[in-house]
């Protein structure tokens, strides 16, 4: 008879957070005020190109309503400033880091136990799994943009257990001679874009850097005027160099043509970056006379896992 006051209160405890909506209300509750949409933003190269070594987080946690830093209800992009001679502990709590370097050079020591080492320059990309604390020290002053996938388990209440890939390094002088090489084929000219989507043998089904994380390195030649396209994934856009002149339309919908309908323009700065929303039609146009590059991260390499990806051309 003692026990059932108990199951009567254990009962009213189960049911106390049940709710229910009208479909027709909550079925898509992306809106102001609930599940904030992805802010536009964009982010100066003034941010990073003078201070003491520091990592500075872009943070749109407070419009995301979501914990902090994060630049993507999944992703969190920093830069990374270090005097030459001083180091930085890069932490999080993630499966996927990801660091690309604008400047300078220096070394990453990923696990105490092994001691391995990367050494790393400008133009260099590498991605690093889940486990320990890597170290990054500047041998001459460096810049790095940096990319982890840590709001996304802060959301699922979870931390890493496993590495799901090797540290792995691509240098910046591969990269840059196999883009030139896929410029100059016949065709390129035509192409929607122009660019190296970087993978891991780790991760064969996926084809992408890590199995949360997708990076493309790509050129936007002189005179050109990419046609639109969309995904799912959210984009983290990272101009690694360009003259004045280079910009992005962005924008929810098409017109009968093709193009983009009351476009936003984001022009861009070397060593700056902006988001771009996922579902948004993009088109990147380059007026400048030279060719511009750019890397692009984004959480696609989760979403094309789910299936969900859904990329289309305009």
């Amino acid at each position: 008879m003692t026990q059932a006051p108990e199951r009567k209160r254990h009962h009213e405890s189960a049911t106390g957070k049940a709710l229910l909506f009208d479909y027709r209300q909550a079925a898509n509750p992306v809106r102001p005020g609930l599940t904030e949409p992805i802010p536009d933003c964009s982010w100066g190269p003034e941010l990073h190109q003078s201070g003491p070594s520091a990592i500075l987080p872009l943070d749109l946690s407070a419009e995301l309503g979501v914990p902090g830093p994060a630049t993507s209800p999944g992703l969190a992009a920093h830069f990374i400033r270090i005097e030459a001679g001083e180091s930085v502990a890069a932490a999080a709590s993630a499966t996927s880091s990801l660091f690309f370097v604008l400047s300078g050079s220096g070394s990453c020591r990923t696990s105490e136990a092994t001691g391995a080492e990367i050494h790393w320059q400008e133009g260099d990309l590498f991605a690093l799994p889940a486990g320990g604390t890597p170290q990054l020290e500047a041998s001459s002053t460096a810049v790095l943009y940096w990319v982890h996938d840590g709001p996304l388990l802060t959301y699922l209440g979870v931390s890493p257990s496993t590495a799901r890939f090797e540290p792995t390094h691509y240098s910046g002088a591969w990269l840059q001679a196999e883009l030139e090489q896929l410029a100059r084929q016949p065709g390129s000219g035509s192409s929607n874009r122009v660019s190296l989507l970087l993978a891991n043998r780790d991760l064969p089904s996926t084809r992408t850097v890590t199995h949360v994380l997708w990076a493309m390195f790509g050129i936007v030649p002189a005179g050109a005027t990419q046609a639109p396209h969309r995904h799912q994934s959210v984009a983290l856009d990272l101009i690694i160099s360009c003259q004045p002149g280079v910009y992005t339309l962005v924008g929810t919908e098409l017109n009968d043509d093709g193009s983009i309908r009351n476009p936003r323009r984001v022009d861009w700065q070397s060593g700056g970056a902006f988001i771009t929303p996922p579902g948004h039609w993009h088109s990147h146009v380059n007026q400048s006379g030279e060719a511009a590059w750019l890397l692009p991260i984004q959480d696609a390499g989760l979403q094309t896992y789910l299936r969900s990806l859904d990329i289309r051309f305009g």
